[in-house]
């Protein structure tokens, strides 16, 4: 399939279809839409190499990832992919584990002007590494907000959600609410252990147990509930920062021959399909719109350098369901 034939199927002049390759800003968003949607049902491939060597670009995302195995880490690199192959891009995803090492390893593909830019969801506490290893070149931090520095980035206001949780269980009458958190080197555990203890604070809560589990795996969640049941006063309601952990204390309760919400309510956090599976109660984070406006952002300073730097804080939900 060659350009001219697209252009012929989107009813556009070759001029257009080139711009549109190109990602040129200067297309009709009508005309735009056409030809996209004339390459999709022919299965164009352009000839990338010449697109490479024309541009100066590779057209290619690098996507640094700490836990691929988690839905929602899963969920925000479905957005970053979208986004990227609308606006002609592809990405390589590296599951670095925040992994100083392993960033850097992925990281060499920048010198290498293999990618034009990179978006990573690594721990907040190796921003400033990573900031050495990447210098000057594009970058947005996905998921992990930061109200300072330079880099780029898009988050939630995880005080505020944790806060809303909290204040949830209590207004219906919890009185022993803990914490099952993560590592806290994540600036997300951090900010969500802070708005937990906030409000146990204001409403003269006594009991403040943290749990910190040692992956976000379902495994994890078991264990650090277990733990919690065996303390000799248990708690009555479960925070966990994240569904996969909420699943395995949920599973932990059951165990133990306590029933939900009734001895023990639960709420969790992401909002993944997990949750929805098992009618648990937590906050919906915006995975795949964090991962397309991550995208906006990225290419917006791989077309304009000298860009400031953004913090994109977007919208939270709380859903309620059976578990709490």
């Amino acid at each position: 399939m060659s350009i001219q034939k697209i252009a012929q199927l989107a009813g556009v002049s070759v001029a257009t279809v080139s711009r549109v390759l190109n990602n040129s800003d200067t297309v009709k968003a009508k005309n735009r839409e056409r030809v996209l949607q004339a390459i999709k049902e022919s299965n164009y491939q352009p000839n990338l190499l010449a697109r490479q060597l024309r541009t100066a670009r590779s057209y290619m995302i690098l996507v640094m990832v700490s836990n691929i195995a988690n839905p929602f880490c899963a969920e925000v690199v479905k957005g970053i992919e979208e986004e990227a192959e609308k606006n002609g891009y592809r990405i390589l995803l590296c599951n670095s584990g925040s992994d100083i090492d392993r960033s850097r390893s992925g990281l060499s593909l920048l010198s290498g002007k293999i990618v034009d830019g990179i978006i990573t969801m690594d721990a907040f506490s190796k921003l400033p590494e990573l900031s050495t290893l990447i210098g000057n070149a594009p970058w947005v931090q996905c998921a992990e907000y930061a109200d300072a520095g330079a880099v780029s980035c898009v988050g939630i206001n995880d005080v505020d959600a944790s806060q809303h949780v909290v204040s949830q269980l209590a207004e219906n009458g919890r009185q022993r609410i803990a914490l099952i958190n993560h590592d806290l080197s994540y600036k997300y555990a951090r900010l969500r252990e802070r708005g937990y203890k906030s409000v146990l604070h204001l409403r003269g809560l006594d009991y403040q147990v943290v749990e910190y589990a040692s992956d976000l795996s379902y495994h994890a969640g078991v264990v650090a509930m277990q733990k919690l049941l065996a303390d000799d006063n248990p708690p009555d309601a479960v925070f966990a920062v994240s569904d996969t952990l909420a699943a395995g204390a949920l599973r932990a309760i059951e165990q133990a021959g306590l029933h939900v919400p009734q001895d023990i309510a639960v709420v969790g956090f992401d909002g993944t399909e997990l949750a929805e599976m098992i009618s648990l109660t937590t906050i919906e984070q915006p995975s795949r719109d964090i991962g397309r406006k991550a995208v906006n952002l990225l290419l917006n300073n791989i077309d304009n350098p000298d860009t400031p730097t953004e913090r994109v804080m977007m919208d939270w939900r709380y859903i309620s369901r059976a578990s709490a």
